[in-house]
């Protein structure tokens, strides 16, 4: 089976791995991107945790007039509604699917694998995690929107997988009200979801880190 590119972490390399987490970057970056966050989350000594950072393929991206980068999808369409190339993003969520199984192979449960996906990353890891038959540790979603949610079916094994949605109040990219409008959807639709807000453009802030690894702690407690 072929599998998308990777880098990886181990947190604690002298343990057993006892969990995964599978972390998407953003338009134009790579698996690089994310990895020197790893020591920044100062994680527990006796959790062990494998980072897989896999690097989107490279296709040309219609909003930068078809210029050649890392990208999970085609933006046809840089406005609110984001027009994107639904068929692309949802190839990437089976890619990151086959990661996911990957992972299962390698002798991590399911319930110990979290999503985590920046911008675009973020809406692969929406349609990705919640249309998944298994079930996970949680879905960690940065300065991103769901783009999929007209389409995507939410299975009933992530109904309830704790979702923590985190932007930027002053993000220029991806205005907040489609992380907002993310946060809305899944709340009507009885999903376990949490909403934290930062006074930031479209990155991640330190605050921001530190809840992150209070709430990555807290699903695979």
């Amino acid at each position: 089976m072929e599998y998308l590119p990777c880098v990886e972490k181990l947190n604690q390399p002298q343990l057993p791995v006892g969990a995964s987490v599978i972390w998407l970057h953003g338009l134009g970056a790579d698996g690089h991107d994310f990895a020197p966050l790893v020591p920044e989350l100062r994680l527990p000594k006796d959790l062990s945790v494998r980072f897989v950072f896999p690097h989107a393929p490279q296709i040309p991206v219609t909003i930068n007039a078809g210029y050649i980068m890392p990208a999970w999808y085609d933006i046809l369409e840089m406005n609110l509604e984001r027009k994107v190339d639904e068929s692309q993003l949802i190839a990437s969520a089976e890619a990151v699917r086959r990661l996911i199984e990957r992972e299962i192979a390698r002798g991590v449960a399911s319930e110990k694998i979290i999503l985590v996906g920046f911008s675009q990353g973020g809406a692969v890891a929406y349609h990705a995690g919640l249309t998944y038959e298994k079930s996970l540790a949680g879905f960690l979603i940065l300065s991103s929107y769901f783009a999929t949610h007209a389409s995507a079916n939410i299975h009933p094994a992530n109904q309830h997988t704790p979702i923590l949605i985190q932007h930027g109040s002053r993000d220029p990219i991806v205005n907040e009200a489609l992380g907002q409008r993310a946060y809305r959807y899944l709340h009507d639709r009885g999903c376990k979801v949490n909403y934290e807000s930062y006074p930031m453009e479209h990155t991640v802030c330190m605050e921001q880190i530190e809840s992150m690894s209070r709430w990555i702690q807290s699903v695979l407690a």
